[in-house]
């Protein structure tokens, strides 16, 4: 706080995936590391957070879930249950913080360019007995735009909301999922 002279904003980025199976075999323990890293390392960041936002003139609380935290994913409910998790925690805030002038929101992300979707992609695809084209196939039907979402556009989604220009959002959930209906 004392080399940047304050917090204005709080991005809670850091989660983990978790397990691809359906609950019954789901390792507790693997249930419990997704819970403590999602939910309770968000809740803990921002908690001990907050005291400084108090302090500044725009703070803001962005939360990253999932389009998992809107709809669900089948095999996946240690990740579901957690980002759903999220989007309640974030709504809290909003109602919590709001007369401090602390907004807090979510975003909802779909499935986001890179390596990690193509673990996911992967592990469904073994958990479902298909193939990986099978799944990125299945994944791009639900989309009304068929590419993986750039994560450039969360960070300018992030920017809009924690600027002037998002000043008047707060306790929101914004999708940005290349308009998907549902989960795959």
């Amino acid at each position: 706080m004392q080399t940047l002279g304050g917090l204005d904003v709080l991005v809670n980025n850091a989660g983990i995936s978790g397990p691809t199976a359906p609950v019954e075999e789901v390792d507790p323990d693997k249930w419990e590391a997704v819970m403590n890293i999602n939910l309770n390392g968000t809740f803990n960041v921002t908690r001990l957070a907050i005291p400084h936002l108090k302090k500044s003139s725009a703070g803001s609380i962005i939360i990253l879930s999932s389009l998992g935290g809107r709809f669900g994913y089948p095999n996946r409910s240690p990740y579901c249950t957690s980002k759903w998790g999220l989007i309640g925690f974030a709504k809290t805030l909003a109602l919590e913080l709001g007369e401090y002038n602390i907004r807090a929101n979510a975003i909802a992300p779909g499935a986001v360019g890179g390596e990690r979707i193509e673990r996911v992609l992967e592990g469904r695809a073994k958990a479902e007995g298909k193939t990986l084209e099978e799944e990125k196939e299945a994944a791009m039907s639900i989309q009304a735009l068929k590419r993986f979402v750039d994560p450039k556009d969360i960070a300018a989604l992030c920017i809009f909301l924690t600027s002037d220009a998002g000043k008047s959002i707060s306790g929101q959930v914004l999708p940005i999922d290349n308009d998907s209906v549902k989960a795959s």
